[in-house]
């Protein structure tokens, strides 16, 4: 309704608060489908602590743990972090084919702290406590390097540019697993102690990682499947389980300590052709 101002004959039209119109939605606060998948990320990183200490620590604590409910609980808060992975994986994929909210970078990097940072952070911290021949103060020792390693990472990788198809450092979603993998694979302590820091510090190094994309998404994928299925055949004692899971563990450290040494042996390649191109170049 139009009010007349019997002064000025001017016409005052009420705001658009007054009139019941609803404010639009800031673009800052709408969330894209991608977003939608790195809060999943978000939910099973923190799955994953809520297992970790309902199924293997409080039962310890308490002196009711059962190795088949602590082997469960484990299974689960692992196969979790390997949810989280797809997520993160499947987020990346979507926001480049739809689009991404201007928060989209940060969710995905908060999201990553929880599932890649804390969740096995908190997994080798309760493992140096239920472990017969770990050390608990070592351990969690252990777990503040791998902790710190992922946020480094991730503040490294909002604030340096990089080559398009390239990670600076181990992916923190592949440190996570190979850290998990390590204390799964039930080596002496100082060896678990020794891995556990070499990959906190793989995550932090100028090694080169190629980013999953195309073929190596679908083969990382399912590797991860994979792996499901073999934590899957662990928790239920399947014949051959614990086999299964070890070897599979044996492989995820195995693929951490190969990628540094092709992608090594590739710089040292390029830096070899970059000098000789060099020298051709200055020849007559």
């Amino acid at each position: 309704m139009t009010v007349i101002d019997p002064e000025t004959q001017a016409g005052w039209v009420p705001e658009a608060d007054e009139a019941g119109d609803e404010e639009e939605m800031p673009l800052s606060m709408r969330l894209s489908i991608a977003d939608t998948l790195t809060l999943g990320n978000a939910t099973c990183g923190f799955m994953a602590v809520y297992f970790t200490t309902t199924g293997i620590l409080i039962p310890h604590l308490t002196g009711s743990q059962e190795s088949g409910m602590a082997r469960h609980s484990a299974a689960t808060a692992v196969i979790l972090m390997l949810c989280a992975a797809v997520f993160d994986l499947f987020d990346g994929l979507v926001a480049r084919k739809l689009r991404s909210s201007p928060m989209g970078a940060e969710l995905d990097n908060l999201s990553d702290l929880i599932s890649f940072g804390l969740a096995p952070a908190y997994f080798v911290l309760v493992y140096g406590m239920v472990a017969d021949d770990a050390h608990q103060r070592v351990a969690a020792l252990g777990a503040i390097v791998v902790l710190l390693a992922v946020v480094l990472r991730l503040a490294r990788f909002s604030c340096v540019t990089l080559k398009d198809g390239m990670f600076q450092g181990m992916p923190s979603p592949f440190g996570a697993l190979t850290v998990v993998s390590i204390v799964l694979l039930e080596l002496p302590f100082p060896a678990t102690l020794l891995a556990i820091v070499g990959t906190a510090w793989l995550m932090v190094s100028r090694v080169e990682y190629p980013k999953p994309r195309g073929r190596l998404a679908g083969a990382m994928l399912g590797w991860i499947v994979l792996s499901m299925g073999l934590l899957a055949a662990w928790a239920f004692d399947a014949p051959g389980g614990q086999l299964l899971l070890q070897t599979g563990c044996a492989l995820q450290l195995v693929m951490g300590a190969v990628i540094p040494l092709f992608a090594t042996a590739r710089r040292v390649n390029n830096f070899r052709d970059n000098r000789r191109e060099a020298r051709a170049a200055q020849l007559p």
